[in-house]
């Protein structure tokens, strides 16, 4: 009998194929189409390294993946690391970062650290697409304006207003379009209508829009065909440090985002549960090919995945038929592309932008007290770089769970001749500080009522409160208290159980978030 991930990945029934997988891969081609070339522009690349490396996310992950259902591509949450790599490396030598860091991403995969990733708090997650959406924003809106981008964000802000105040008419009219198109389709009741796809259909229409009215704008510039836009990546000359920041960034951020959205993929069907090491190693793989091909990094991306279930998809066909789709429209009709104006793009990456701030996310996270995380995340993004701000939430995290570790609570007081002494919360070696000073108020030779009511304890706990007791009866106090092996025995116990649930639900867990 076949294992679910083979009957999952297997081509399944003719009839399948044809009625649900070929349907739904039409669907994620024509959401996928749009996307890829606006992350392009994004990014500061060619038009083409987009479209490519949606065709190798299809193929190459749709084939070889671990997550069936799951749809790879360029992905908005690395535009902006893209941007400034090309800005710094130039762009062949990024898309030779980009081939190295699918190396890396293979070496994890086989070694199978895939799930170590998803220890990676979900505020920072967060928080680091927030970021990257809100500069997306800020850059994007200058080319809806009819204007430029700038170079960071203080910049773009503080030249918004005199961007505003010098709206270039036929290209703000039509990015504004497109802006309106996408809101309207995104607020609208289900229909039949609404199963097109919205980037097509605002794109088509502004693109309609702006070919009757002959508005003069910039257009998307193809420089031939696909074949001949491939280009070759180079090694640096010499900038050797920042091509390895670029490759180790780009393998755990697009590692991380891959996996989080295959544990999203899975919260959202009934089928087979993803294969995360076997899944990272496709996505290495693709990487490796879209860098070699002149492409994008690629990662999972949980808008097509989404789009792909709801479409009907049963398994890998449908990821795999979008990139031969996408692959067949650039090779045979990729000159309509041209018809596309700039600003009908930067439209919809306005709105793709704006989306990933998602008001949900900072709910939960307000709710779980992991805000701060979050808000720290986002103002390193957007005010420092994309590594700071991750290592700015990362380090916070880290200091608000040794806060937590920290949080011992000692009271002491004394009933007539007798001393009351309650230790509760967690005693880890943050605490036993706190633990110490609180036990110096007992008088030396008094008699000791010692009450531990910790949730976790551990060793360096043990020892503090051990090593007390000893020293206080050596001065003729008392201390009556439940033995510490039994305290430690039970504590142990309780935490093990507690890490038995917290590893099989944290999957579930981290799916919800990365939804």
């Amino acid at each position: 009998m076949k294992s679910n991930e083979q009957k999952a990945g297997s081509a399944g029934s003719l009839q399948d194929v044809l009625t649900r997988d070929v349907p739904a891969s039409l669907v994620v081609f024509l959401v996928a189409l749009p996307l890829c070339m606006g992350i392009s522009l994004a990014s500061g690349a060619p038009i083409m390294a987009g479209l490519i490396a949606g065709i190798v996310g299809g193929l190459v992950v749709g084939l070889f993946g671990g997550a069936p259902l799951l749809v790879s591509g360029p992905a908005a949450g690395l535009a902006v690391m893209v941007f400034g790599f090309i800005q710094e490396l130039g762009f062949a030598t990024t898309c030779a970062a980009v081939a190295a860091a699918g190396l890396v991403q293979v070496a994890l995969g086989v070694l199978k650290v895939a799930r170590t990733s998803l220890a990676i708090s979900p505020a920072v997650i967060h928080g680091m697409l927030a970021g990257i959406g809100i500069l997306i924003v800020l850059g994007q809106l200058h080319i809806v304006l009819g204007g430029a981008p700038q170079s960071n964000a203080w910049a773009n802000l503080r030249e918004l207003p005199e961007q505003i105040a010098d709206m270039h008419g036929p290209a703000t009219i039509l990015g504004l379009l497109t802006i309106g198109v996408l809101v309207l389709w995104h607020v609208m009741p289900n229909s039949r209508l609404k199963k097109v796809p919205g980037p097509l259909v605002a794109v088509v229409l502004a693109s309609a829009a702006a070919a009757v009215w002959g508005a003069d704008v910039k257009r998307v510039e193809l420089n031939g065909d696909l074949f001949s836009s491939i280009q070759l990546p180079s090694l640096p000359q010499g900038n050797w440090g920042a091509f390895v920041t670029a490759v180790l960034s780009l393998a755990l951020v697009a590692s991380a985002e891959s996996l989080l959205s295959a544990v999203a993929t899975d919260k959202l069907h009934t089928g087979a549960r993803a294969n995360l090491d076997k899944e990272l190693v496709a996505q290495g793989l693709a990487n490796t090919v879209s860098g070699l091909a002149g492409g994008l990094p690629i990662t999972g991306v949980i808008v097509r995945s989404a789009a792909n279930i709801a479409a009907g998809a049963k398994t890998r066909a449908s990821a795999v038929m979008h990139g031969v789709w996408m692959l067949l429209f650039v090779s045979l009709l990729g000159s309509w592309l041209g018809l596309v104006p700039l600003t009908v793009l930067a439209g919809l990456l306005v709105f793709v932008g704006a989306k990933l701030v998602d008001a949900h996310h900072i709910r939960e996270l307000r709710r779980r007290g992991e805000l701060p995380v979050y808000l720290v995340t986002v103002a390193g993004v957007v005010g420092v770089n994309l590594l700071a701000g991750i290592g700015m939430g990362l380090a916070l995290a880290v200091l608000r769970l040794l806060w937590q570790l920290g949080k011992v609570q000692v009271q002491v007081r004394q009933e007539g001749e007798v001393h009351q002494v309650r230790v509760s919360g967690a005693l880890t070696f943050v605490g036993v500080p706190k633990l110490s000073t609180a036990l110096s108020q007992v008088p030396a030779g008094s008699q000791v009522e010692l009450d531990i009511a910790v949730e976790t304890m551990d060793h360096s706990g043990y020892e503090a409160l051990e090593s007390w007791c000893q020293t206080h009866r050596k001065t003729g106090g008392k201390v009556w208290m439940e033995p510490l092996e039994d305290v430690w025995s039970r504590k142990g116990a309780v935490a093990s159980s507690k890490s038995a649930v917290a590893v099989s639900s944290a999957p579930a867990a981290l799916s919800s978030e990365g939804a």
